[in-house]
């Protein structure tokens, strides 16, 4: 008998829909075809496949309402924000990486050398194996999925349980553009399929974004094998008020990084370093900010707060606070300041007097938690946000652009910004240090990790 899995739904605890698990026919199956897929699609003119990869935007942007709507049930998001991220990030993204393709794949030719000719192609790998997490399910599955069939690979996506629906839309929306037989599918797997897919499959290269849990899986299940990857893993973002911040905007749009999504983000703030001259002030508005959210019913166009994805994700964040609190910590959020509506259900929560001695402010927490902390200089700042095992995003508030560079210089991060967060910019390099992963996505750099280079050197006449 075949497995099968259940999306249950976060606001309502109910069955949303049930799904099997592929079996080992069907794996074989797709592996098959997606190489023989191959074979053609890469030799593909790079403007018919952005003609197709583009239908396909465009398909999605139809289906935004509706699909959007599955989102905020598959995983919580409120309404008023799910189709957004169709519409908004997803086309964004998709469409920058379909312009820039042809720059980005066309060949590198060298200076003139007598008697030769010589230049780099930039050739497909394979079948690209796309791992994609439920908290973004479209966006953070935009970033390898079409990069690698811009570039000529075939893709075979796996997302998470939670998400399922959203593969399916992703063959609905192919399909529609016209894009060949087998050079996009998708697989429902577990853990194990997956693992055994990257040991034993015929794959070129694993795109994941998940946990750091689950990037070492991805290295331990291809150790014997010299397969390429890009791992895009946690995150526990700093941001840094100086003395000189605008602390409104700072407070408005650090408590969005913060809590939007309820917090489960990789690229979340979770720690704020605040310059003492500023503390109070900025502690006072983005208490305000905090407070403005209404956690409710997704479904409902008036919430802004919906329930975080699983009751055990919101059980462990109310752990760590309580713990927190118990180690010196104070959480300014009150408990009549919302509604209980139980796990999965959580609250904006703030702490101060916190330390890095604390789990809140070292660990990924993945839910609307923020710890506030005064430094006495720009140097203690930095210094605090280099105290972590990760580096995926960190973000300077300030009116002086020098200063933001200068600090910039000096944080170990992947992204740096000035005055936003939480954000990607698909022109840049979407990239993690330390604990935060490995490689890049996105921008023409993007596409330096789902091609080869191959080097042509013609001599022209015999001696």
């Amino acid at each position: 008998m075949t497995k099968k899995f259940q999306i249950i739904s976060p606001s309502t605890g109910d069955v949303f829909a049930e799904r099997p698990y592929a079996d080992n026919e069907a794996i074989r199956k797709a592996l098959d075809h997606s190489l023989h897929a191959f074979e053609e699609w890469k030799m593909t003119r790079i403007a018919k496949r952005a003609e197709i990869c583009t239908n396909a935007v465009d398909y999605f942007r139809q289906n935004a309402k509706a699909w959007g709507m599955e989102i905020t049930m598959q995983m919580g998001r409120p309404i008023r924000y799910s189709p957004k991220e169709i519409t908004g990030g997803f086309a964004e993204r998709a469409g920058y990486m379909i312009g820039c393709a042809d720059k980005a794949l066309s060949r590198i030719t060298l200076p003139e050398k007598k008697g030769f000719s010589r230049f780099i192609k930039k050739e497909p790998l394979g079948t690209v194996f796309v791992l994609a997490p439920w908290n973004y399910p479209y966006l953070t599955a935009v970033n390898a999925v079409i990069p690698a069939l811009m570039a000529g690979n075939t893709v075979i996506l796996k997302h998470s349980e939670q998400t399922a629906l959203c593969a399916e839309r992703f063959i609905e929306a192919f399909q529609h553009a016209g894009l060949p037989d087998g050079v996009f599918q998708y697989l429902h797997l577990n853990h194990d399929q997956a693992a055994e897919i990257i040991a034993k499959g015929k794959i070129a290269h694993v795109a994941f974004t998940g946990s750091v849990e689950g990037g070492r899986a991805v290295q331990q299940a291809a150790a014997d094998r010299f397969l390429t990857s890009t791992l895009e893993l946690g995150g526990k973002d700093p941001a840094y008020v100086t003395s000189d911040a605008n602390i409104p905007q700072t407070a408005e749009n650090l408590a969005d990084g913060s809590f939007f999504n309820s917090g489960q983000s990789c690229c979340g703030v979770e720690r704020i370093y605040v310059h003492k001259q500023v503390y109070n002030e900025f502690l006072e508005a983005f208490l305000s900010a905090a407070r403005s959210y209404k956690l409710g019913d997704p479904a409902d166009p008036e919430t802004t707060l919906g329930p975080m994805v699983r009751k055990e994700n919101a059980e462990r964040a109310d752990r760590v606070i309580r713990q927190a609190v118990e180690q010196g910590a104070e959480a300014l959020i009150r408990l009549d300041d919302y509604p209980e509506l139980g796990y999965p259900f959580l609250a904006p929560q703030v702490l101060v007097n916190v330390n890095h001695d604390m789990e809140v402010m070292r660990e990924e927490i993945f839910a609307p938690v923020a710890g506030v902390m005064s430094v006495e200089s720009d140097e203690e700042a930095i210094r605090m946000m280099n105290d972590s095992p990760y580096g995926l995003t960190a973000s300077v508030w300030t009116e002086d652009p020098e200063k933001a560079v200068f600090i910039g210089d000096k944080v170990e991060t992947g992204t740096w910004f000035m005055n936003r967060c939480d954000y990607l910019d698909p022109a840049l390099a979407w990239t993690g240090i330390k604990n935060s992963g490995r490689g890049c996505s996105l921008s023409i750099l993007g596409y330096n990790y789902l091609t080869r280079p191959k080097s042509y050197h013609i001599k022209h006449k015999q001696s």
